[in-house]
């Protein structure tokens, strides 16, 4: 021991701040778990650094001793068991390259004019665009949880049709081959508490509707509780935490995220490196090109997330980006079983600088290269030296063409093109190929005959429009219950609340005087005259109009949730409706003459031609709302007219706190979504990531649209306006 102690100082004092007692490769703490170090000599290093030092056979032998002995050692100090890899049952981890996250609100998802869900189309413009998907993280949660109680259990319930739709739409995914995750927030500790444990609560819908996996959001692993209560439902599950996890828990996660930093040398993936049975899917949602994500799936042989539509805001693949996933994914999943060969030899040496390979031979004889070209020039030249073994056959299979190696000395060079910051790919075979490798390599060829520089990078958001909403007959004076609004000059000025996406083109909304959607927007207005409703829609108005209409909605799931009997409860006269969605709000407007308000309106009501803060002036009330309710259960909104305090300077009230408020709504080719505006009193407590509170003259909310079923909620309701003549 005494022996030891001065070792391994000197080995932490070598290695550096980041060195590890059994490894100079692997470094430890935070986000750097995630990555193995390449051979030092790899690192480009400029001339007044010193100059790049040449690799020698013996630094990257050293390198792969240090790097096997750290999994050998690793392996022995967690106790690792592999037995869940070794399952059947979630054996289609090994092969899910390619994975969607899809918001639920895609309009390519769901139809909620025919009312029901369109995996097929959504299924076929992926193949289409970038060869399909092996696997579909729905996404029901997240921004819009935390509008009112609803947890994420209740999310996935209240998705149209309810559980028993869900099931069949999980079915028609796994018709065409696709697995299926829903993800799980554990953060979601402020809304209605479930009813069994989390674990035994996820393990049942889970097992209910039949899906087979579940992405941890923001987890360091997902802890064995959780696999445990799936294996005694009967239906185990594959966990994919987001975020960076114990090494124990590779025995368990069979999957994870790769949320990397890129450098210039590739990095070999921890996880991976540990069971290479592990699958990675490397998320780098933000980026507009998707190259690194490319390079570092293919040279650790995983995967990657296909990930365009986050949170309603469209981050769409380019062609070129998209004709390199297909590539990328057609020779993953030809080369599959090799890919997870324990025998994975990753740097393995090429002759050309800046081009990296993957070496995974088979038990079978087989050997593959997987290769990158980190430069931004294209390659025609010896890439690859193996040892001369007369008996090996050898093909550029990215190319679909067999090899002719020339001889030097004891080697065979292997010489191919490869693109500009492209991807090739070698296989060795003692003999012919088989029919599945030759027509791997049919398709191969067809696919590249056209060179990926040759197709189009640039990124764009996708345009949008406002809906329309037609005028209505004018009034000469305010109609019962309006307040006037005089024309005016004022300055709009907003800004959306979404949590992620800083400022980046595509964010929010743009409105019909801006070419694109962006976070902040300003734009001064002239309004002419228009009537306003003094307060939200009642349970008295709204009661008045069905029995006068006769209006019952095709989706008809969680309309007027909170009425029993056709009426509303007891004493709920003058309180706001709710569980109203925007066509119902619409249906009722146009009923009395009205209709809902444009967001500018809207906010002129509240603020006058000034600009301030709020409704009554710039400093915050707590007498201008309704008592805020952070508990884990939203209570009924307060009646009208219960704050005057809270009046605009024309004297409309109840507009901020009392319940969050339709106006616009706004569509492109994927989203729908709606502006809310004014806020409402409940504020679940426990994680930045519910639907944030927009009290300010200056904020608004945005509601992602799916089916009116599923719109509908405990604290949006509305108020109307009318033309003025």
């Amino acid at each position: 021991m005494r022996r030891f102690v001065p070792a391994l100082l000197l080995g932490l004092l070598t290695a550096g701040p980041a060195g590890a007692q059994d490894t100079h490769a692997v470094p430890y703490g935070s986000w750097k778990q995630l990555m193995i170090n390449s051979p030092p000599c790899l690192t480009p290093r400029e001339a007044w650094e010193g100059g790049n030092q040449e690799c020698t056979a013996a630094d990257y032998d050293a390198w792969l001793a240090d790097i096997r002995h750290w999994r050998q050692e690793r392996r022995i100090r967690i106790g690792y068991d592999a037995a869940r890899y070794d399952d059947p049952r979630l054996a289609w981890t090994r092969t899910s390259f390619v994975q969607t996250q899809m918001m639920v609100e895609d309009r390519y998802f769901y139809d909620p004019v025919a009312g029901r869900y369109t995996v097929d189309r959504y299924l076929d413009d992926l193949t289409a665009r970038f060869g399909g998907i092996d696997a579909v993280l729905l996404w029901p949660d997240y921004p819009n949880m935390g509008i009112d109680d609803r947890n994420q259990l209740d999310q996935v319930a209240n998705l149209p049709g309810g559980l028993t739709a869900v099931k069949a739409m999980v079915a028609d995914f796994h018709r065409r081959g696709v697995r299926v995750l829903l993800p799980m927030m554990m953060w979601d500790q402020g809304t209605r508490a479930p009813a069994r444990p989390w674990p035994q609560a996820i393990a049942d819908l889970a097992r209910e509707i039949g899906i087979d996996g579940i992405n941890g959001d923001t987890q360091d692993g997902v802890p064995l509780a959780f696999s445990l209560a799936a294996d005694k439902a009967g239906n185990p599950l594959a966990f994919q935490p987001e975020g960076v996890m114990a090494d124990e828990a590779v025995a368990w996660d069979l999957m994870s995220w790769g949320q990397y930093t890129f450098t210039p040398v590739p990095k070999v993936d921890r996880y991976k490196w540990l069971e290479t049975r592990h699958m990675v899917n490397i998320s780098d949602r933000w980026a507009r090109d998707k190259t690194d994500d490319l390079h570092y799936a293919f040279f650790n042989g995983v995967g990657w997330e296909a990930w365009e539509n986050v949170w309603g805001i469209w981050n769409g693949i380019s062609a070129r980006d998209g004709e390199a996933m297909r590539r990328v994914a057609t020779l993953e999943r030809g080369l599959a079983p090799l890919l997870s060969s324990p025998d994975w030899q990753p740097f393995y040496p090429t002759l050309a600088n800046g081009v990296f390979a993957s070496r995974w031979p088979g038990a079978d004889g087989r050997v593959a290269w997987t290769l990158i070209n980190r430069n931004d020039h294209a390659l025609d030249q010896a890439v690859l030296a193996v040892p001369a073994q007369p008996a090996l056959r050898y093909f550029d299979l990215y190319h679909g063409v067999e090899l002719t190696p020339r001889h030097q000395g004891d080697q065979l060079l292997l010489a191919f093109p490869v693109e500009a910051q492209g991807f090739g790919a070698v296989l060795a075979l003692p003999g012919a190929p088989d029919s599945a490798t030759a027509a791997l390599m049919g398709r191969m060829k067809a696919m590249t005959a056209v060179n990926l520089s040759n197709l189009p990078r640039a990124w764009a958001p996708l345009p949008q429009r406002l809906v329309d909403i037609p005028a209505t007959a004018p009034a000469a004076e305010a109609p019962p219950g309006m307040v006037e609004i005089p024309a005016g000059d004022f300055t709009f000025r907003v800004q959306g609340l979404e949590i992620e996406g800083g400022t980046a083109a595509g964010v929010d909304v743009a409105y019909p005087w801006e070419e694109s959607p962006r976070r902040h927007h300003e734009h001064r207005l002239s309004l002419p005259r228009f009537f306003i409703d003094r307060f939200p829609v009642t349970n008295a108005d709204f009661k008045r109009f069905l029995d006068a209409s006769g209006y019952h909605p095709k989706d008809d799931r969680n309309f007027l949730k909170d009425w029993k009997g056709g009426t509303y409860p007891a004493g709920w006269d003058d309180r706001p409706v709710t569980w109203v969605s925007q066509e119902d709000a619409r249906a009722y407007a146009a009923w009395a003459g009205k209709r809902l308000p444009h967001e500018w309106e809207w906010q002129y009501a509240a603020q006058g031609p000034d600009g301030r803060r709020y409704p009554w002036g710039d400093v915050w009330r707590d007498d201008a709302v309704p008592v805020p309710e952070r508990g884990r259960l939203s209570r009924p909104p307060d009646v009208v007219g219960a704050h005057p305090a809270g009046a605009s300077p024309f004297g409309v009230q109840d507009l901020v706190g009392a319940v969050w408020q339709w106006t616009d709504e706004y569509q492109d080719e994927h989203t729908r979504a709606a502006i809310l505006r004014g806020g409402s009193p409940y504020q679940p407590q426990g994680s930045i990531w519910y639907f944030p509170q927009a009290y300010r003259n200056d904020q608004h909310g945005k509601l992602l649209l799916m089916a009116p079923s599923r719109d509908r909620s405990a604290l949006v309701g509305f108020r109307c306006v009318k033309d003025a003549g």
